[in-house]
């Protein structure tokens, strides 16, 4: 996911009460002093650790505020995280992720599908026999044709830019395919890796395994799209809704409202309860009185889920606490030490710099323990298989504070013994990270160890941070960055950023520029495993190998302070989405 998804003890355990909640006895819920927000709030970090006032009570209008829109409302098009999680109000894929808090909702379940794929020839050949009664916003059938065109819209990136291209680069390639719009067969299906032999069977032909296609598949990407609907770039203005809700009016940066269709079947669908009427966006980019107007009782959610700022936050933890989560994002915020530039071809130089850095002091300034998150001992988030406490620095043992004297002996053997000089890249408008350089700049001079702080507008990071020769050009071995995965594995949250086959001249991720071989094998491994327990074995070693390069410094899982109204129910942290609330559940009492 570009810059910008830990388990918690006991959600797993909780994980069968949302089953019960969504299907069995209601419950009543009821934040803050205003009468609109509902009476009292179900309790501080009610929906982090579990599910916050579970009930079945269906109506009433769910409303979201946020800062940002949807970077498209066309499921084809959307890469930002809150646009995935909204999206299921509208769009299905074969396979989506289980309503279920916490790890448990990373699950793969079935959706437009009757089950998960029938994996044959050696984990290339996935098959998939649809529902009964899946039906479009106007009643017809969704279709397996409707399915393979949706997801052959990947291809149009000239037409439609944006979105993830995972599916393009596992299924074609060599990049053959050029998109429905150029596709000059009658029906406009012309991708060979995807055969429909019937209407209700689809099966998907992998030139090469990939043990994560159906992580791929769950992505919005994964959508139909009914071929008499699609207008191109103007789709999503009003995508065609294959969910219980579908499209009342968008006016795109300002609000959305979304209204039931009727021609959705609940027998037909597994995932979504579908509890509230009508759901709205409205979009203020004033973050402070987004905080004012969700503590007002005014909305019930923020649609973007970056959490509340510094004076919303201290007024709700002190007078409305029981509507407050403090939420652990699938975030990692970090430094990539740029490995290819001197002095950091060295190891012992990369070294010193960790044993340097006083970590607390990062966190503190990121927001602390609540809005800053918990200090990392290593780059793999707590909900993604394969992570652990792995921390051969000793961060954690020394509580993020600087071992002074380990980072002067690394400095020794390095050849640098009093240090050297170098410049730290931080984004000026991504909340606390030029701070947290200046905070990294501190730490490091008092081993010697001398850096300028750069900022950069994010906006133009990927042509920046993004291109090795301006790194070069520019001497930036410190790139202060985060990340969270496109979905929840090894591949999907690391692979980009660590596998040197990914290095590119531009839009460059792996900034540390890391290309070890021992670590490209493992990933060649763990995409083979169809069994994620299995690949997750691999990825644990692979994330070892890793740490033990130091070309990143993890800082902190990212832990943000989250609004729930008190009218809201079901709302629970899910690793699907980056720790979010699992929008798709969501209910209001009145």
């Amino acid at each position: 996911m570009t810059p910008q998804r830990s388990s918690r003890p006991g959600r797993i355990a909780v994980a069968a009460l949302v089953v019960a909640a969504l299907t069995g006895t209601a419950a009543c819920g009821g934040g803050g002093d205003d009468d609109k927000a509902g009476g009292k709030g179900a309790g501080f970090n009610a929906g982090a650790k579990g599910i916050a006032n579970p009930s079945t009570k269906t109506g009433g209008t769910l409303k979201f505020i946020g800062k940002q829109d949807l970077d498209s409302a066309d499921p084809t098009r959307q890469y930002y995280g809150m646009a995935w999680d909204f999206s299921r109000f509208y769009s299905r894929q074969l396979v989506s992720y289980a309503t279920k808090p916490g790890a448990a909702g990373a699950e793969l379940v079935p959706d437009l599908a009757a089950s998960k794929a029938v994996i044959t020839n050696d984990g290339k050949t996935y098959t998939y026999k649809l529902r009964d009664g899946i039906t479009w916003e106007d009643g017809t059938p969704i279709t397996s044709k409707d399915i393979k065109y949706g997801i052959q819209r990947v291809w149009a990136t000239d037409v439609l830019p944006g979105g993830p291209a995972y599916l393009r680069q596992v299924l074609d390639p060599a990049g053959t395919y050029k998109g429905p719009y150029k596709d000059t067969s009658p029906d406009k299906l012309g991708l060979k890796a995807i055969l429909t032999p019937d209407d209700k069977t689809i099966v998907f032909n992998l030139p090469k395994a990939n043990g994560d296609f159906e992580q791929m598949l769950a992505m919005p990407a994964g959508s139909p799209v009914k071929k008499e609907k699609d207008n191109g770039a103007q789709y999503q203005l009003k995508p065609f809704s294959s969910g219980p809700y579908k499209f009342e009016k968008y006016e795109p940066k300002k609000s959305i409202s979304l209204v039931r269709n009727d021609k959705w079947s609940k027998a037909s669908d597994p995932i979504r309860p579908a509890l509230p009427d009508k759901i709205t966006v409205t979009i203020n980019s004033n973050i402070e009185a987004i905080d004012e107007l969700l503590m007002k009782g005014e909305y019930d959610v923020d649609l973007n889920a970056t959490g509340m700022g510094q004076a919303g936050r201290t007024k709700a933890l002190k007078q409305h606490k029981d509507n407050v989560d403090n939420m652990t994002t699938s975030f990692v915020r970090y430094v990539d030490i740029v490995s290819n530039l001197a002095p950091f071809t060295n190891i012992e130089c990369r070294k010193a710099v960790i044993y340097a850095t006083d970590f607390a002091s990062i966190q503190q300034v990121r927001g602390g323990p609540q809005a800053g998150g918990d200090i990392a001992p290593n780059m793999l988030p707590k909900d993604i298989k394969g992570a652990d406490d792995y921390d051969p620095f000793g961060v954690l043992a020394r509580k993020g504070k600087p071992d002074t004297a380990k980072a002067k002996e690394a400095l020794t053997k390095c050849g640098k013994p009093g240090g050297f000089s170098t410049n730290i890249s931080a984004r000026s408008n991504n909340p606390g990270e030029v701070q947290a350089a200046e905070a990294l700049q501190e730490s490091l001079s008092a081993v010697g160890i001398k850096t300028q702080v750069d900022p950069i507008d994010g906006a133009e990071s990927s042509s920046i941070t993004g291109s090795p020769a301006v790194v070069k050009q520019r001497n930036l071995g410190l790139i202060m960055t985060g990340w969270g995965p496109d979905f929840p594995t090894g591949q999907g949250f690391s692979q980009p950023i660590i596998d040197g086959r990914f290095i590119a001249d531009n839009a460059n991720y792996n900034m540390s520029m890391t290309n070890d071989p021992k670590i490209n094998k493992l990933f060649d491994q763990a995409l083979l495993e169809t069994d994620p327990n299995k690949a997750g074995e691999l990825y644990k070693q692979m994330n070892h190998a890793a740490s033990d390069l130091a070309v990143q410094m993890p800082l902190v899982y990212e832990k943000n302070i989250t609004w729930r109204s008190s009218r809201l129910t079901n709302a629970y942290s899910t690793a699907a989405y980056s720790g979010r609330y699992d929008y798709v559940t969501l209910g209001v009492v009145k």
